[in-house]
């Protein structure tokens, strides 16, 4: 008699042994789909960030980078490095499309940059 009720014992702790590891999976994959969702709306927050204010050409970096929304109004006798072709939506430093209006720039972070702007930081896309 003493056989049968080991062999049922070890059933038992081997189903609950089953029933832990698939309980530890469970949690481990909810907390993995939580990460992703939480990744997921992070990076549209700062997306939203990116697409914040509009850079302020009487800001005082702003004004100290020479940067205006439109580069032909840029003053050309105090930045002589200023070129006619030259924009925002053509600089390396430029994160929007070449055809956004507006966009993201490191220089002015959490702002955005008009894409026919120009700044003396400006770098020629390659």
């Amino acid at each position: 008699m003493m056989a049968p009720q080991h062999f049922f014992n070890r059933m038992e702790t081997s189903q609950m042994e089953q029933n832990r590891i698939n309980t530890g999976r469970r949690s481990f994959l909810k907390a993995g789909s939580l990460a992703v969702v939480s990744a997921a709306i992070a990076g549209g927050a700062g997306k939203a960030a990116a697409q914040g204010a509009k850079v302020d050409e009487k800001d005082a970096q702003a004004q100290a980078l020479g940067y205006k929304h439109d580069a032909t109004k840029v003053d050309k006798a105090k930045f002589s490095k200023y070129q006619a072709a030259q924009t925002c939506a053509n600089c390396t430093l430029y994160q929007g499309k070449p055809a956004d209006a507006w966009g993201g720039c490191p220089i002015f972070p959490g702002k955005q940059v008009a894409g026919k702007g120009w700044c003396s930081a400006y770098v020629k896309k390659a």
